[in-house]
Parts: structure tokens; C-alpha cells; sequence
């Protein structure tokens, strides 16, 4: 029995459909998901878990959910919203426990409605597990089927809800905690960082390929306090200190009687999405000891190595193109400055802006600085074009700023195929790349001059094993397989050449 719970509204089909549709999502690939969890007795493992999250809010923003554990006895609160508007105070001591498990969402199986919000809470015949999953999984039509026919009452349309069950279904067949999970974890095919809360302990667990982060970290002052989370960022702002990563095919156990590491699956080839360096993890956040921002910075450098331009100022779509564009100046000798503004309080609405502002363009989240733009041939960086459609509004209100020349550079190469693993990117028609030839895709944006990174200098950047990265939606080289009816959902031409 989950004793408590939150009792905010649904959302409508009809606002789930506002959230999905084309006008209102940004043109960028989304992520699915961040992740947390504490084991820490005598701590306030709820307000943790809360500051936790709000740190990873750049991974979800639909719904954020936290499940503690006072022994046997659970307590769950999840809504849809952001951290701060799902919690309060009062709602954090109303959860007390040793350990805590929490969630940020941003939906990619399953719609946005707060059913599918997690952590996932499932019984079983140890007690209650609470399961917090990023990534996603690919062979969901099976593994549905399977639970179905064991009848398990599966009540969410989450791949999430379905591991869980996995893990309960084992367990209850006699499997201990860790046994079931890593049984469950073998019929699961795809992306999925876990963290896992139990009565008994927190487990943290990666795919064998590591597609998604994940994270150890320490309470400083007790290193048997342990911490999980999908970014380093995470770890941060708790004061926790970072310990290292969770392996590609490793189940790590954290008890009373500390840490233990399983490595489940003997056949792991690490596989870390780029897009995470790229794009979504937090600038601050540490991979490969140092920061991203160090890494996209980099970027930049290749990027103005690659294409060069004569220009007279450089600055980077806020926030995320801004490291690229300062190595793009650092390496161009072009002036650095900013061109646009951006509003940092403007976060999901349901309201609709009128005609007038949605011919406007992106007011509401980026201004440009009218007096810095005229009568300047300027150079824009950003880390990706997905759809192409915030690019051309971009464009087009730089040129009414005064901007004399409008050359674009993207410190990534052209999305050509969807992901499947996490990242809620378009059906391969929407993608810009896949059917636009890069001097054709150009033309559309109306720039002067349009430019990617290539796709060695990415991963030449990194510094590490360029094998070592997920690169599908540049290449279509899946790392792990997909099956034809999830490959058909998504996928209209098997190659691309752009």
C-alpha cells in the first residue's frame, strides 16, 4: 500500500497533444529522462532527492516523483510539473526514510499524463521497488507481451512500469533483489540507466552499452553515504562528492553494509550517446575528468578549424551554443560578444500566444540586441538543427535586427536518423537533414553561409576511443539492434547521404 500520494489534476489529452505537437515543441532533440538516489540513514533523504532533481530539471520538465523508504513502508509523491512546483516543505516531511529514489520525466514512451510518471512503484513478494529509469527500451512489444501473459496488471504505458514488473515477477518466482533485477535486466533490450529503491537497499544499474549516464557519488564527511545520479551536476549540489561512473554492464548494490558491484553482463561495449556531451548534459557536469563545457568549447575550435567565414562578431544561441561559439571565436580571431538575450523564466505554458506573437518568432524566449547586430556580418552557433523550424525564425529576426550577413555553424553534424534509445527526436521525415542537402537546407534558413562539424571532428574532440559513442542519428550505426516494427515507426529510408 502506497500511503501517499499527490492529488493535482491530469492534464488533458488535449494539453498532452498541445505539449507534442510541432508549434509548441522546441526544435531541438529532447531527453527523456534524469534519474537520483540516496542511501543515507539519519539524513533528509527526501530534501536531497529534491535538490537532487532540481539540479537535473534540464533532463525533464513534465514530472518529477520521489519515493522513500522508512523501512518496509514506502512513501510516493509524483506530479506533473516542474521540481519546484511539485514539491514544497510540506510535502518533502511528509517523506521520511533512510534511502530515496527520484525522477525528472520528459516523456518518450508514453504519453505526458501523470500515471506514466515515476518512479514506477511495483509489489512484489521482498515488498514494495521503486524504479527510476532513463533511456528507453526497444523491444517493449515483447516484453509487454510476455508481462501480460505472466498477468501482470500493468497500468501505465511506460517501458519503465514494464522493467519493474520484470524485477517483480522474478523476485516473486523466488529471484533475491539482486538476482531479479539482473535477470530482468536480460530480457531488456536498448537504453536504461536505473536507479532501484527497495526496503533492503538502492541498486543502480546501465545497459550493456552505457547509452545513458550514470553516476556514484559520496556525502562528503561519510563516504558509506552513498548517491546515484544521472549527472555529475546532481552530485553537486548536495555536496556530494563524485566517486565515479556506474560501469556499462554493472549492477551496483548499496546497503548498510556499503557498496558492491556486479558486473551482469560479460559482453558490455561502452556506447555513450554523444548528443549527452553535446547537447543535454549540463555545461558543469564532469565526463571523462572535465567539465563538458571544456568539451564544447573544443567543438568550437574544430568547427572554426573546419569552416572558416569572415565575419564581425560570433555568439552562440543561448544557452547551449554558447561554449561552442566562444572556441569558435578563440580559434577565428573573430570578436566574441552576445547577440541575443535570453529569458531563463519562461518554461512550458499552456497558453496560447496570439497571432500576432507567434509571427513574431521566439520573443518570448530569445530577443536580439538590436544596437550589437546592425550593420554586422555576424556568425551564430548552435549545437544542432533538428526540424530546421527556431533556425529560420532565428535567422529571420537577426536580419530584422540589423544583422548585414547571417552565417550559421553548427558544432555537431546533420541529424539524419531518429533515436531510439531515449531521445525524443522526430520520425526521420521531420528531420531536415534527411531529405536537405546542407547547401539545400541553407536556402531555407535564408543564411548567408550554413555549416556542420564533421562527424570525425566530434569525436576527435572528445579526447577518448572514438569507438567507444553512440552516433546513430548522425550515421544510422544502431549500436543495438532494432526491431522492424519499432524501426518502422520512425525510420523512412534506410541510408541518407547528406
Amino acid at each position: 500500500m502506497i500511503p501517499h500520494d499527490s492529488t493535482m489534476d491530469d492534464y488533458s489529452q488535449q494539453s498532452s497533444n498541445q505539449i507534442n505537437s510541432h508549434e509548441n515543441r522546441p526544435d531541438k532533440p529532447e531527453e527523456a529522462c534524469g534519474v537520483f538516489g540516496v542511501y543515507a540513514p539519519g539524513e533528509d533523504v527526501a530534501k536531497l532527492t529534491y535538490f537532487g532533481l532540481y539540479a537535473l530539471q534540464h533532463r525533464g520538465q513534465e514530472s518529477a516523483g520521489i519515493a522513500t523508504f522508512e523501512g518496509t513502508k514506502v512513501h510516493l509523491h509524483k506530479d506533473m510539473g516542474l521540481v519546484s512546483q511539485v514539491f514544497n516543505e510540506s510535502v518533502l516531511q511528509e517523506l521520511p526514510g533512510n534511502l530515496a529514489v527520484g525522477h525528472n520525466r520528459y516523456s518518450t514512451t508514453g504519453s505526458s499524463r501523470k500515471v506514466n510518471a515515476q518512479p514506477a512503484v511495483v509489489e512484489s513478494r521482498l515488498g514494495t521497488l521503486a524504479l527510476a529509469h532513463n533511456g528507453n527500451l526497444v523491444n517493449t512489444v515483447q516484453l509487454r507481451e510476455e508481462l501480460l501473459q505472466s498477468k501482470c496488471n500493468l497500468v501505465t504505458t511506460t517501458d519503465s512500469e514494464m522493467i519493474a514488473f520484470a524485477i517483480a515477477e522474478e523476485v516473486n518466482a523466488g529471484a533475491n533483489w539482486l538476482d531479479g533485477c539482473i535477470q530482468a535486466c536480460r530480457r531488456c533490450q536498448g537504453a536504461f540507466s536505473l536507479v532501484i529503491g527497495t526496503p533492503d537497499g538502492v541498486m543502480g544499474v546501465r545497459d550493456p552499452n552505457g547509452i545513458r549516464p550514470l553516476v556514484i557519488g559520496t556525502l562528503i564527511g561519510d563516504p558509506d553515504r552513498y548517491v546515484l545520479a544521472s549527472e555529475t551536476c546532481g552530485l553537486d549540489i548536495i555536496g556530494a562528492e563524485y566517486l565515479r561512473d556506474v560501469q556499462p554492464g554493472e549492477l551496483v548494490w548499496i546497503n548498510e553494509e556499503g557498496l558492491t558491484s556486479i558486473q551482469w553482463h560479460q559482453q558490455s561495449q561502452r556506447k555513450l550517446c554523444i548528443f549527452e556531451m553535446i547537447y543535454f548534459a549540463r555545461p558543469d557536469s564532469l565526463m571523462h575528468e572535465e567539465t563538458l563545457y571544456s568539451y564544447r568549447m573544443r567543438l568550437g575550435r574544430r568547427l572554426a578549424a573546419e569552416s572558416a567565414v569572415e565575419a564581425d562578431l560570433v555568439f552562440g544561441v543561448p544557452d547551449s551554443g554558447i561554449p561552442a561559439a566562444i572556441g569558435f571565436s578563440q580559434a577565428s580571431g573573430i570578436a566574441y560578444g552576445e547577440g541575443l538575450i535570453k529569458n531563463r523564466y519562461v518554461g512550458r505554458t499552456f497558453i496560447q500566444p496570439t497571432q500576432t506573437m507567434r509571427e513574431s518568432g521566439l520573443r518570448m524566449k530569445l530577443n536580439p540586441l538590436k544596437d550589437v547586430l546592425v550593420g554586422k556580418r555576424v556568425v551564430i552557433v548552435d549545437d544542432s538543427i533538428v526540424r530546421g523550424t527556431t533556425s529560420r525564425k532565428l535567422v529571420k529576426t537577426l536580419r530584422e535586427a540589423g544583422a548585414l550577413e547571417v552565417h550559421m555553424r553548427i558544432s555537431s553534424p546533420p541529424v539524419t536518423h531518429p533515436c531510439f534509445y531515449g531521445i525524443d527526436t522526430d520520425t526521420q521525415d521531420q528531420l531536415i537533414a534527411a531529405t536537405k542537402s546542407v547547401a539545400e537546407i541553407a536556402k531555407q534558413l535564408e543564411v548567408d553561409s550554413l555549416a556542420y562539424l564533421s562527424w570525425e571532428g566530434m569525436l576527435e574532440a572528445t579526447r577518448e576511443d572514438t569507438n567507444s559513442f553512440c552516433s546513430a542519428c548522425f550515421t544510422g550505426d544502431y549500436p543495438v539492434a532494432i526491431p522492424e516494427q519499432v524501426k518502422r515507426s520512425k525510420l523512412i529510408l534506410e541510408k541518407v547521404v547528406v
